[in-house]
């Protein structure tokens, strides 16, 4: 007898949402239509981990569907008529519908072609036998487990299987994103798989760099992503997305502690920063191309180099704030972060923390429009008056407007006699 979740799901998903699901199993049953939630919210309910991806497949017309349910439910919907596929979004959630469908490789890497399917075929297409099950939506079956891959089996057995010996050579991406939830979970690799996966890790080579760069995003953006980039250089993944990438202790440990930092950086942009950071200019830049990273990343990667480089002019412990300040203000903030947490220099990570908590927000109270009022003359004397100023500023020489205007005065006096 199939395993029924009905109970499971109603203490799973929030009461709003359990209503809308129901609802929508039972207007497909009015077209017709067997409705389905599929993939990682399946896989989590049994984990008990929060998820609020709300895939639903639809064995008919998902968009037909998804027409009839916004209507009756006031939900906002957006519809992609060319993939099947729809969206309705509700305050705080929104699901998400997509017609069954079957999937076929024209080459190693390439994106699939797409058409009409059953349930049976857009299961088969997923990547891990763990993504591979769905629950049935409609009211006579409401919650009744469908696992034609033995997904809840490895779930037991704490194992990542994919679900056919080409998995890995018709799409690639999945080579990373095995490494993913096996670290998330605490899984390991079924040894079928990774045998598969030490096979096919040149199958990287087929894939786009836009596509690679995502996947590498998502590991950075896990609870601890140093085990999964550890995983992957053991694995012989690491050095495909670039030769030179290693992993060590020093690193594990850099990445813990950017999370104890109170940073408004996004960690991931850090993660990536000091995973780059015993690169060459030159390994770095190859990175860069390979993966298409975008224009601000790729400064900051840049740059993260560039100041490693610099970083013995911050070790002297006599260096004066506007010392500091010069030093740095000509670098992004995820360039300066990564070498605060990477430096060996104890003097130079105080110098950069000392800039990106205090020194980067001083500026002085006087404006050029100030200056000229005083009677100091529009002109190039104007500026280098600010600029004395926000150094006097930066090394306390000064603390109020007034401490300002007098040294204004006696600079703009001096200039006139």
């Amino acid at each position: 007898m199939p395993k029924n979740l009905s109970t499971q799901l109603g203490q799973y998903l929030p009461p709003p949402v359990l209503a809308l699901i129901k609802i929508a199993g039972k207007e497909a049953d009015e077209l017709g239509q067997e409705l389905y939630l599929v993939g990682g919210m399946v896989r989590d309910l049994f984990l008990n981990r929060a998820n609020f991806d709300f895939d639903l497949v639809v064995e008919g017309d998902a968009i037909k569907l998804a027409q009839k349910f916004a209507k009756d439910s006031q939900a906002k919907l957006t519809v992609h008529a060319r993939f099947g596929t729809a969206k309705l979004n509700y305050p705080g959630f929104s699901l998400d519908l997509a017609t069954a469908r079957s999937e076929t490789y024209n080459k190693p890497g390439a994106l699939p072609t797409v058409k009409p399917g059953n349930l049976k075929d857009d299961l088969i297409r997923r990547d891990f036998s763990i993504n591979a099950m769905a629950l049935h939506l409609n009211p006579k079956r409401f919650g009744e487990l469908i696992d034609l891959y033995h997904g809840k089996d490895d779930l037991d057995n704490r194992l990542i299987r994919i679900l056919h010996p080409n998995s890995f050579i018709d799409d690639a991406t999945r080579i990373l994103r095995a490494i993913r939830y096996e670290q998330r979970l605490g899984f390991k690799l079924e040894a079928e798989t990774e045998k598969l996966l030490r096979r096919d890790v040149t199958m990287l080579d087929t894939i786009s760099g836009d596509r690679i760069r995502h996947e590498l995003e998502l590991i950075l953006q896990e609870d601890e992503p140093e085990r999964a980039i550890r995983r992957a250089e053991e694995l012989g993944v690491l050095r495909k997305l670039q030769q030179s990438l290693k992993v060590n202790g020093w690193l594990s440990k850099a990445f813990v502690k950017a999370r104890q930092v109170n940073t408004r950086v996004p960690l991931p942009s850090i993660y990536l920063c000091l995973l780059i950071y015993n690169l060459t200019e030159k390994e770095n830049e190859e990175f860069i191309a390979r993966l298409n990273f975008p224009k601000s990343l790729a400064q900051a990667m840049r740059q993260t180099l560039q100041l490693k480089a610099q970083l013995h002019n911050l070790a002297n412990p006599k260096l004066k704030p506007s010392d500091i300040y010069q030093s740095l203000h000509s670098y992004t903030t995820i360039a300066m972060q990564a070498n605060a947490l990477a430096s060996e220099s104890p003097i130079a990570s105080q110098h950069l923390h000392l800039y990106l908590a205090k020194l980067r927000y001083i500026k002085p109270l006087l404006k050029g429009d100030d200056l000229t009022r005083m009677g100091i003359p529009i002109g190039p004397k104007i500026g280098e008056i600010l600029d004395a100023l926000h150094k006097a500023r930066l090394n306390g020489e000064v603390k109020t407007r007034r401490d300002e205007e007098r040294l204004a005065k006696s600079w703009g006096q001096n200039q006139t006699d």
